[in-house]
């Protein structure tokens, strides 16, 4: 075998290949820009657009994770009170003048503090809008790493494992904080995750999972690279 041969080219190639694929990613990502809010199904406008709904628990960092993929600040409103948002917020992606996606976020949920009758009307609407909207194309589910995946979050999980295991739906699960963790406990938390999101799995089924930090940018491209790959392939 040559020196030649043992360059490393090939690994280099791939590094390069992979830096190159995160940058268009992200360069998509960024493009995201507010549509509409509606506060009911029937008031979403029915678009032929896939559809990524990004969905968590109030204190999950659902909205600074949106913001750090986009890579805007305020694209995605942080309440100070979690829980306080109680709309579906629609950003398209891509050229203005022919957008190819939408991201859909969803209120987030298991706050103890907003009124009951608010959590059962969300609920509700959040089922709905997993089993029915029909440009729903794939799920992003925020999960806080220290905690892993809640009753609550396995409830929405039901709501939308039917799509998800006939591929109709593909799934991404970002244990977000998770520069909270060390090696070990970063280890744990994925496997924990896997096990549930097992249950899931099918021959056409479409999940992942990955660590994910808005601190230090951890799995930011490799999650724009999954979602931009969903929508342009």
């Amino acid at each position: 075998m040559t020196d030649e041969n043992n360059s490393g080219a090939p690994a280099a190639d791939a590094s390069s290949d992979a830096a190159a694929a995160e940058k268009l990613a992200l360069a998509w990502t960024h493009t995201a820009r507010f549509l509409t809010t509606a506060s009911q199904l029937n008031q979403l406008p029915q678009t032929e657009l896939p559809e990524i709904a990004f969905v968590g628990r109030s204190n999950a960092g659902k909205s600074t994770a949106i913001n750090t993929l986009t890579q805007q600040k305020r694209l995605a409103f942080a309440s100070k009170t979690p829980g306080r948002t109680q709309h579906i917020n629609l950003f398209e992606l891509g050229p203005k003048d022919a957008p190819n996606a939408l991201f859909a976020d969803l209120p987030g949920y298991g706050y103890a503090a907003v009124a009951r009758a608010a959590k059962q009307r969300w609920q509700e609407v959040m089922a709905n809008y997993l089993q029915v909207r029909r440009s729903l194309s794939g799920v992003v589910l925020m999960v806080d790493s220290r905690l892993g995946l809640t009753e609550l979050d396995r409830n929405l999980l039901e709501f939308v494992a039917p799509r998800v295991g006939t591929g109709e739906v593909r799934l991404l699960v970002l244990l977000t904080k998770s520069d909270k963790l060390n090696r070990r406990e970063s280890t744990a938390a994925l496997a924990a995750t896997q096990a549930v999101l097992g249950e899931l799995s099918s021959e056409d089924a479409d999940i992942g999972i990955a660590l994910f930090s808005a601190l230090n940018k951890q799995g930011v491209g490799d999650a724009a690279c999954v979602l931009r790959d969903w929508i342009l392939g």
